[in-house]
């Protein structure tokens, strides 16, 4: 037998290692070339994944800002984690709006993952929230003689009592320049300054504040140096209002004589309306409300008249504006005299809601958006620029405005059911998703 030359075995051996190193290099190659293909999937999918996310999130953020402002068209270039988000919104029909959100999440080694969703949105029942039985902005809230508030009582102003007026619910005055003294809370008491040397005030629980107390007495825990309260917008924003009027201009215009429209006796169906003058109700006249009325002038209602929501709105409730574009300052009022009522529409939680656009308050002057006097039980007074004085015996279920006084024997009564207060649909509604209308579209 022949035998391999010992310098011909190097050579295979030789050879058999470059073979090894060269497999060994390629499936290297292939390994690296895989991880760095898998990582890069990986990167797309997170960020396409993040995009996603993003967008879902600009679509509740646009069903947010259309409830917060009904014009609202959408945005571009938002900043939203780590990416940006662009919003269209379109028209489909009066109380449908389809949203388009884009969701976009850069990445250094990859082009920027993009995603977009739409989803349609509808009106729901035309939810407010009134959470306090009285609401008033920077003019703040007064009280005096044997006035009472049966509820909470909310202010970006001061609340301000004499002789211990009581207030039968917890009372916040929100901001640096919080300030509460002169009542008789049953519950607790927020403010940055609690008491004064002129009034007694008294706490049945306990006391946030940021300053010390003045002839302040508490009979829960004290809480000194704690945080103000947020100040917080009025419930229902001017936009929402107009909205409620372009409602009432669809309905029709009525037609005014002499500078009036006057309604002094028998059944009369009213709204949705536009009544491009001052409206008078009196005597034993008997108004049956089916939607939004808005008048260009002063309301007046009064003597034995009744103005009552149709039974077909069921639990849903209605507004009835007064505003002059032309005349805020003096005019835009409403007026409710002797016997006159407000009846709901027969189920529990229905309200008929009085607007008052007079914001003479808010300029520094002392007009007063509302006369109220008597009782008037299904009644939501609201002036978000203007001052609501109540006296004598007037009992509401809510009001809200700009400045509130409260003296005599008045009282407001704060309804459990508006929390939850319906309006009559329409397109100042609150908007929300209609199911099965989701969509990935990229």
């Amino acid at each position: 037998m022949t035998s391999i030359p010992q310098r011909f075995t190097r050579g295979y051996i030789i050879l058999l290692a470059l073979v090894f190193a060269g497999i060994f290099a390629t499936v290297s190659v292939a390994l690296v070339g895989y991880a760095l293909s898998y990582g890069r999937a990986e990167r797309t999918a997170v960020a396409a994944s993040e995009a996603l996310a993003i967008a879902e999130g600009a679509l509740d953020a646009a069903v947010s800002s259309l409830n917060q402002n009904p014009s609202y068209t959408g945005e571009t270039g938002t900043p939203l984690g780590g990416g940006t988000f662009s919003i269209v919104v379109s028209a489909i029909d009066s109380k449908t709006k389809r949203v388009t959100a884009t969701g976009y999440m850069p990445d250094s080694q990859n082009p920027t993952a993009i995603k977009t969703v739409k989803a349609d949105i509808g009106i729901s029942n035309d939810v407010v929230s009134f959470h306090y039985g009285v609401q008033a902005g920077n003019g703040g809230f007064f009280m005096d003689n044997s006035a009472k508030i049966t509820g909470n009582v909310f202010s970006s102003g001061p609340v301000i009592g004499t002789s211990q007026n009581y207030i039968y619910g917890d009372v916040i005055s929100a901001g640096p320049s919080g300030l509460v003294y002169g009542i008789h809370a049953t519950s607790s008491v927020y403010a940055h300054t609690i008491g004064h040397s002129s009034e007694t005030t008294l706490i049945d629980k306990d006391a946030y504040y940021a300053a010390a107390t003045t002839n302040t007495t508490v009979s829960g825990a004290s809480h000194p140096d704690n945080p103000d309260q947020n100040t917080v917008p009025l419930p229902i924003s001017d936009e929402q209002i107009t909205a409620w009027e372009n409602e009432a201009v669809a309905g029709g215009t009525a037609v005014c004589t002499s500078g009036s429209y006057d309604i002094p006796s028998g059944s009369t169906d009213l709204g949705p309306v536009k009544i491009p003058c001052n409206l008078f109700i009196s005597n034993s006249a008997v108004v049956t409300v089916y939607g939004p009325i808005w008048v260009t002038g002063n309301i007046l209602v009064q003597n034995s008249a009744i103005v009552k929501m149709a039974p077909a709105l069921g639990a849903n409730n209605v507004a009835v504006i007064a505003d002059d574009p032309s005349n805020r300052l003096q005019g835009s009022k409403i007026f409710v005299k002797n016997t006159a009522t407000f009846q709901d529409s027969g189920t529990p939680g229905s309200f008929v809601f009085l607007i008052s656009q007079n914001n003479s308050a808010e300029m520094g002057g002392d007009e007063e958006a509302f006369s109220l006097s008597n009782s008037a039980s299904a009644l939501v007074a609201y002036a978000a620029h203007g001052l609501i004085p109540l006296e004598n015996t007037i009992s509401l279920k809510e009001v809200t405005a700009y400045k509130i006084r409260l003296k005599n024997s008045a009282s407001v009564t704060y309804d459990s059911g508006l929390p939850n207060a319906v309006f009559q649909t329409g397109p100042g509604g609150s908007w929300s998703f209609v199911p099965g209308t989701y969509a990935i579209t990229r």
